[in-house]
């Protein structure tokens, strides 16, 4: 399998390494502000995915080949294990890399997902983003007005629009859009392997009370691949945990990921 070298950056030199994923159309820089504050705990590793970001757009971009770019990161930082903290398509890569790599993930943080297939499609978001004409945009706002007309919610315009570049005074999307078309079936599916043993390391799923990205019908898939797992629900939060309720998640993570602290202490906030 053939990794690619993915663009990353690092919060903080002490402490026990910390590997932040990002999920769908989305980038490292998405989690800086938090990796910020985590770096007084932790050196903490923030990359693009792979067809993410400023990370190779290399095919296939899948979860196996994601997760070997993630082990291909750690070996060029010298860590032979870290903590691993994955929201979305960042958690389902996380997962797999457990999965596949056990020795090099001390614990996990899976963040309102589940190793499941999704029902859900992007089409309609990559067939907007296609369908901008890039030549005739002049600003970011008037992308905004033109994208706002095509997906109603506000929020998820935002986020997508942090994919828009400009470059000599002309407008492209940072990510390959052709590539990600092609990979999404795979990306809201999940790769299963009889031949993978459960990851026994600590695990701590975070769910959005909000969110029914982690319904009580997905816990028990959860627990067959990750038998010592504890699911917690965060409430006031939707899919994006770590934004609507920013204080609580990260002090459930800094509680989990500290040595002191067990699963059975966790509470429902």
């Amino acid at each position: 399998m053939e990794t690619v070298e993915l663009n990353c950056k690092r919060f903080g030199n002490e402490g026990p390494p910390l590997v932040v994923l990002h999920g769908l159309f989305g980038a490292g820089r998405n989690w800086y502000s938090l990796a910020q504050r985590l770096a007084d705990e932790f050196q903490v590793l923030v990359p693009d995915l792979r067809g993410h970001g400023e990370s190779p757009s290399v095919p296939p971009l899948d979860y196996p080949n994601m997760a070997a770019d993630l082990i291909a990161l750690l070996d060029r930082e010298g860590l032979e294990s870290a903590h691993f903290l994955g929201h979305s398509m960042g958690g389902k890569a996380a997962m797999t890399a457990a999965l596949n790599y056990p020795d090099r993930l001390d614990k996990l943080v899976v963040v309102d997902i589940a190793p499941v297939h999704y029902s859900h499609s992007f089409d309609h978001v990559i067939e907007a983003l296609r369908s901008m004409p890039l030549g005739e945009i002049q600003s970011r706002r008037e992308a905004g007005e033109w994208l706002s007309q095509r997906i109603e919610n506000p929020v998820i315009c935002q986020f997508l629009l942090q994919n828009l570049v400009a470059e000599n005074e002309h407008y492209h999307w940072r990510i390959d859009l052709d590539l990600l078309s092609q990979a999404l079936p795979g990306i809201v599916s999940f790769p299963h392997d009889v031949k993978i043993r459960p990851f026994e390391g600590p695990t701590l799923f975070i769910a959005g009370g909000l969110s029914e990205y982690i319904k009580p019908q997905y816990h028990q898939a959860i627990r067959a691949l990750f038998p010592h797992a504890c699911i917690q629900t965060i409430e006031h939060a939707g899919h994006w945990v770590h934004i609507d309720q920013p204080e609580a998640f990260e002090s459930v993570v800094r509680c989990f990921l500290r040595p002191n602290c067990t699963l059975e202490n966790q509470q429902e906030m």
